[in-house]
Formats: structure tokens, sequence, C-alpha cells
């Protein structure tokens, strides 16, 4: 039946007479800057077809959507699946130059002949306007805020374990595991504070959908700034071995550990997991060695990795979108350094 109402309509419209796409947003990714292209019609949300889907489209919505640079352009299911009777499709085809300022001002066929196994989506950079400083990590740190264009820190007297959620999020980081105050001299911020009363309830996106009053200089001191730390968004580890060294490869991924499929496995991404977890280099042992390691349990959140060798993280290599495989745990790499 949904399918037929929007044959129907396309047929009475003609192609581009939807009207004005009010707003899109992006579904079902990590981050508010990444998922499947939804747009608004009037007061309802639909999907957008891939047909001549590129880098151009998927950059007006990242600039619209006040997101980074387009990292990808994104075809299928990897957000879905969904199904006619979920959701819509309102719009066939864009074709934009890639300067506009949002999808309404780009050439558009409205929908007369696409399945939500076409479904287009975008990756974006995240926005920088929040970041954590001075940690080890790039998901642990003190926590400083850009306004006015200029970077602050942010005063006890504002933030919340809520807060602390929302950052971890905005940031593509893992769950929220502290926050504190901050911090020895050494370490502690420059510049102004910047108090924003915020009153996040933890399931934002950003610190900007909480609701705040307006930003000021606070009467706080840099003894007040906040400390954050979240899960690394990519961890590794090597399991079942004896050292840290070697053993079956797991990733962390949204707060759970899973396996990797050895589809495409080669030595250079050996290669970059040493160094990686700051081993020696890879061994290279035979099949039949691995698998003294034994099979993993549970997800198995990546395949297909087709690493250079040159990367500093696995997180840079090409792979499938996570947990998208056709394996099971008989496959699950594992990867032996030298000890260092």
């Amino acid at each position: 039946m949904a399918l037929l109402f929007s044959l129907i309509l396309a047929i009475c419209t003609g192609p581009g007479l939807l009207g004005s796409l009010s707003r899109v947003r992006l579904v079902g990714g990590d981050h508010r800057c990444e998922g499947r292209v939804e747009v608004q019609w009037a007061d309802e949300w639909g999907t957008v077809c891939d047909d001549g889907w590129d880098e151009n489209d998927a950059a007006v919505v990242c600039r619209e959507l006040g997101c980074g640079a387009v990292r990808k352009a994104i075809s299928g299911t990897a957000y879905g699946p969904l199904t006619q009777e979920d959701q819509k499709i309102f719009v066939q085809e864009f074709k934009c130059n890639g300067m506009e300022e949002s999808l309404s001002q780009c050439e558009r066929e409205d929908f007369f002949d696409c399945s939500h196994k076409e479904d287009a989506g975008a990756v974006c950079g995240l926005p920088e306007d929040v970041r954590l400083v001075d940690g080890p990590k790039h998901c642990q740190g003190r926590v400083e805020v850009k306004h006015q264009g200029q970077w602050g820190t942010v005063c006890k007297a504002s933030w919340s374990f809520a807060a602390t959620k929302v950052v971890c999020r905005q940031l593509g980081c893992g769950r929220a595991m502290l926050t504190r105050k901050c911090c020895n001299k050494a370490t502690q911020g420059q510049g102004p504070i910047w108090l924003r009363k915020a009153s996040c309830s933890g399931k934002e996106s950003s610190l900007e959908e909480c609701p705040a009053g307006v930003w000021e200089r606070s009467n706080c001191t840099h003894d007040d700034d906040m400390w954050v730390e979240c899960e690394d968004p990519f961890e590794l580890q090597l399991v079942g071995g004896d050292s840290r060294c070697a053993g079956r490869l797991e990733v962390l991924h949204k707060g759970q550990w899973g396996t990797v499929c050895d589809d495409g496995w080669g030595e250079a991404a050996d290669q970059v997991v040493c160094r990686q977890l700051g081993c020696g280099p890879s061994l290279s042992p035979p099949t039949k060695f691995r698998r003294r390691f034994g099979p993993g349990a549970g997800r198995i959140w990546l395949d297909d990795v087709a690493c250079s060798g040159k990367e500093r993280s696995l997180e840079e290599c090409p792979h499938r979108f996570w947990g998208r495989h056709n394996c099971n745990h008989a496959e699950d790499v594992a990867v032996v350094c030298a000890e260092q």
C-alpha cells in the first residue's frame, strides 16, 4: 500500500514537485554526523534513493548539518534495512554540485521507482566544537568547548554525568566512564572558562541539543575545570595467548568486544595490529598455529579488512560496516607479534 501511495504521488506531482524539503538528518550511525539520509516533507520523514548519489551530494548534507567534511557517500542497507511499510522514499535522485548550502538547493527527481535496498547515506567528520585535551587518549581529557571562535574550559558548576555521556557520543567515543574535577597545575586549562548551563538528559547527540542558558564568562577558576573519560572507540586486544602480543583478535565497539573475520586479512593487517598494540613486528605464523587460540563468541564486528600496512590504527583500514559479515567464528583472525 505504501509503495502504491508513493507511485500515485509521483504520477500526480511529477519530478521535483514535492515542494520544499524542510530538513535533513542522518539516522542509524554512531553519531549525528553519520547515517542514512532522511528528508522531511510536510510533517513526515522519508529516505533518499541512491541513484546518482555521490560525495558531492553527501558533502551538502554534511554542510547543512553543521558537520565536518564528507568522508564517504554510502549506498544500500548499511543503516537499515527498512521496508516500504516502515518509511516512504521521497526522492529518487539529488543532483548537487557540492557547493550548495542545503539539499533543498539541489536539483532533484522525486520518488517513482526505488526500494530501501538503495537508501543513500553519508559519513561526515564530527564538527570541532567540543574536544578532550591533555589526556592519554583521544577519548580522555579536559573538556573544552568553542564559543565565538575561541576554545575555553567548562566549570564544574555547569556539568553533569549526563553531559559527559553526550560529549562521548558527540566525539564518536564509547560509553562514558568518568567525570571529575580536573587537573593538576601542569594540566589545567588556559584562557576563558565558558559556563554553559547545560541541562542534558544524556540522550542528545551533541551539546548543542541540550537546553541551555547563554554562554558567559564564569566566576570559576581553572581549579574547577572538568575532566571526562570515555571508552576508546577502537580498542584492540589479543585473547587466549601467553602474552598480550599473541592471540585471537578482538575489537571493542559500542561497549562490546567482538572478533574479526579473516576474509581479506593479510600480513599488512598483522603489522598494523602489532604496531597499534605496542608490540614487536608480526611473526606471521601459519594458519594452523593461529587456530590454537580458539574461536570467539558473540559478535563478529569486522570483515574484509584491507590494510596497506602504513596505517597507525586498524580503524584506518578499509572494511565493511560494523557487524556486516558473511563469516562464522571458525574464521576469526588471530595475530602473533614479537614481544617488546
